[in-house]
Formats: C-alpha cells, sequence, structure tokens
C-alpha cells in the first residue's frame, strides 16, 4: 500500500514538474551544492533511483532539510 502512494505521489510530481525537469533536469551547480548534503544525509538509500526519487525524498523530510535546500525547491515549485 505504501508503494502505491509513493508511486501516486511521483506520478503528480512529474506531472507538475515536467517542465522543469525538461529544462533542468538536475538543477544548477549552485542548486546541487544547496541540497547534497541533504540528500546525502536523508536520501542516500535512494540516490541512485532517480532524480524525482531524491526530490520526493527531500519532500518527505523537508522538515529536517536546510533552509537553501528548502528555498531550491520552494524556487521550483516544490
Amino acid at each position: 500500500m505504501r508503494k502505491f502512494f509513493l508511486a501516486l505521489t511521483l506520478l503528480s510530481l512529474s506531472v507538475s514538474t515536467g517542465a522543469i525537469a525538461q529544462q533542468q533536469r538536475s538543477g544548477t551547480p549552485e542548486e546541487q551544492k544547496a541540497c547534497s548534503r541533504d540528500v546525502q544525509r536523508h536520501c542516500r538509500p535512494v540516490m541512485d533511483q532517480g532524480d524525482l526519487i531524491v526530490l520526493s525524498c527531500l519532500q518527505q523530510n523537508r522538515p529536517k532539510i536546510s533552509a537553501a535546500c528548502d528555498k531550491v525547491l520552494k524556487d521550483h515549485g516544490q
């Protein structure tokens, strides 16, 4: 059941982030730097599963991520 909700979440994310994903797959170097520690700290197990999975992980850990990474997500409508 949890996998179903995760898939549903990712589907909705892929629709809303389609333009962003096509325009810039992994973000600017500055954006990557802003979120790299958070990805290492909170999303290490899913790092190799694609950008949308990492994005979902960061969103799930939003209360724990840095202000800089939170700003990157907000700047991209997440």
